[in-house]
């Protein structure tokens, strides 16, 4: 049978393969075929497994010889605010001088200094700084990502945002397939400061309704894989538990999926609400009380760690990710690329890092990074694996052996990227 593009002789090939998100001791198999070869016809992998069986099945003009290196599917970025203008070096500066996150905030600093910015941003200059991210992105391996809106705070400008994101994912200059996430419940904008109550009013009845409208429009001209998804911001100093569920539950009628940062820097019992009204992720989980991560760990829902922030904040406190996993939950990792507090596109970095800092084994943070990161936006039926039928959304690293990844930091293993079927990079 003829391919289109053949991969022959890897040193491993790590499929992922999975009915569903890798939970518990599953997230330890990778599926690893050695001496690994992988047939694709047109945007789809048509076949995998051992090089004698492929090469024996199939003919292509364009074969990639990757003797001695890993194979794997293209990492998905399940939470990231990639979208924004301007940046935040001074508050880096600060905060090495001893001001925290949460003194910045209400001094006027942090996302409200991101959203001055954006807002004033031309739509040309917020797609261009935006782009040059998601190259270095898809330098880096990712091949799917979730982008949230949350820096505009107000409705036509999250509006904005919502179709810069969209418009994004349609341009042929950039190769990521991106998610979109309704974050106007990302902070109280500075003129609601003194009425936090009246801004989640605006949120509920005018702010969600709006982004639904546009989705549906959206919907009706191209099929998505994931719904629209909503996420509220629920911490000191942002939103409230009620206000968080009050958000959430209106979100959920509009048929949105529903996403929650929990337990930052304190708890105010968000896990336990993203377990109840069905969550398809909760996201951060630093200080999450032991019996709401339990709660997690057996429900449906996705725990997806950040540890490039609480490293971008010079902090020692990370996801207890090693306790979920023991309790048979999934984990997902993610970049939470940027201004404030992890301005860092490289999941390669973040394997690294959550090895070190939460205990993971290589094996379990690449599947977090993969297979469970695609479930965790709704999209693990088409990316995150690699097996007959998915999208070719794959990776060749210049590496021996997986446990390579987190082994090694701070430089780029990747070596190829096919996004959809075509060389997207080549180093």
């Amino acid at each position: 049978m003829d391919a289109d593009l053949l991969i022959l002789h890897a040193a491993q090939v790590l499929t992922l393969a999975s009915a569903g998100p890798k939970r518990g001791p599953a997230m330890a198999d990778l599926g690893i075929i050695p001496d690994g070869a992988v047939a694709i016809q047109g945007e789809v992998i048509a076949a995998i497994g051992p090089t004698e069986e492929i090469a024996s099945r199939y003919q292509s003009p364009t074969v990639i010889e990757a003797q001695g290196k890993v194979v794997l599917p293209g990492f998905v970025d399940p939470h990231t605010h990639a979208l924004f203008a301007g940046d935040r070096a001074e508050e880096f500066e600060l905060r090495l001088r001893g001001a925290t996150y949460l003194e910045i905030m209400q001094a006027g600093g942090g996302i409200q200094r991101t959203v001055n910015a954006t807002r004033m941003a031309s739509w040309d200059a917020l797609l261009r700084e935006t782009r040059a991210r998601l190259e270095q992105m898809l330098l880096h391996g990712t091949t799917t990502a979730e982008v949230k809106t949350g820096y505009a705070l107000e409705t036509a400008g999250e509006l904005r945002l919502l179709r810069a994101i969209l418009a994004l994912d349609r341009d042929s200059h950039q190769a990521l397939d991106l998610v979109p996430t309704f974050l106007a419940a990302h902070a109280v904008p500075r003129e609601y400061r003194d009425n936090p109550e009246a801004y989640v009013r605006l949120v509920v009845e005018e702010m969600l309704p709006a982004a639904a409208a546009l989705w549906a429009e959206e919907t009706a001209r191209e099929s998505r894989p994931a719904p629209l998804f909503c996420d509220v911001f629920c911490e000191q100093g942002a939103f409230d538990l009620v206000q968080s569920r009050h958000i959430l539950e209106k979100a959920r009628s509009l048929g949105m999926g529903l996403k929650i940062h929990v337990d930052e820097f304190a708890s105010l019992g968000g896990t336990a609400l993203a377990v109840e009204l069905g969550a398809v992720s909760a996201d951060h989980l630093v200080c999450t009380p032991e019996d709401e991560l339990l709660a997690l760990a057996h429900s449906g829902a996705i725990a997806v760690s950040l540890p490039g922030t609480p490293f971008g904040l010079g902090q020692a406190h990370y996801s207890p990710a090693r306790r979920l996993i023991d309790a048979g939950g999934a984990l997902a990792l993610a970049t939470d690329l940027n201004p404030g507090t992890c301005y860092c596109e490289s999941m390669p970095f973040i394997i690294a890092l959550a090895c070190r800092s939460m205990r993971l084994a290589p094996a379990e943070a690449i599947a977090a990074a993969t297979i469970n990161a695609a479930y965790a936006i709704g999209w693990g039926k088409r990316v995150g694996s690699l097996e007959a039928g998915k999208q070719a959304d794959i990776l060749i690293l210049d590496l021996p052996d997986y446990r390579h990844l987190a082994y090694r930091f701070g430089t780029n293993p990747v070596e190829t990227v096919i996004k959809r079927g075509q060389i997207a990079v080549v180093r």
